[in-house]
């Protein structure tokens, strides 16, 4: 059997998840689990479909990254699947685990997204670090204190705190 897995960050890509449904619809997937969080945090579906999982069985994702955060989750999720014979399926990268190749690729591909994106913070910790000597950061301008008289006035008008939010457009 086929088992899909969608993820996607925030509730803002909704097109991405949806996207990713269609895809292991049309890959034959029988069942798809799919959640909206981050990467980082729990990542309930994830378990739910690795227990689902029985041995001929293949988790399918469309992307790596939807997938795992690190080469080190990566091999956690894949020695899992392998210990209930379940293989696991990347469709943008044609990796199928159930081949001593799909194995190889799918190693080297997640030591190299690992290494790209470590590398992608690097780079941005270091432009951040000369804006900041240069004077030219200062991180985003808090837009309820500099709209403090604003709220005050409305507060004195009547109004409640919903109200004054989405008069300002403030939170």
């Amino acid at each position: 059997m086929l088992i899909g897995y969608a993820r996607t960050s925030t509730l803002e890509q909704e097109a991405g998840l949806e996207a990713q449904l269609r895809d292991l619809k049309a890959t034959g997937c029988e069942r798809v689990f799919s959640e909206q969080t981050s990467a980082t945090g729990p990542r309930k579906a994830l378990e739910t479909a690795m227990d689902f999982a029985r041995e001929g069985d293949a988790l399918v994702v469309c992307k790596l990254d939807r997938l795992a955060r690190s080469v080190t989750h990566l091999g956690t999720i894949i020695s899992a699947l392998e210990g209930k014979g379940v293989a696991l399926r990347i469709l943008n990268l044609g990796v199928d685990t159930a081949t001593p190749t799909g194995k190889l690729i799918l190693t080297v591909m997640g030591g190299i997204a690992q290494f790209e994106r470590e590398m992608m913070l690097e780079r941005q910790r270091e432009g951040i670090a000369k804006a900041k000597a240069k004077g030219a950061y200062k991180g985003r301008t808090p837009t309820a204190r500099a709209k403090k008289a604003d709220v005050f006035a409305l507060r004195a008008a009547g109004k409640n705190p919903t109200e004054i939010a989405k008069a300002l457009g403030i939170g």
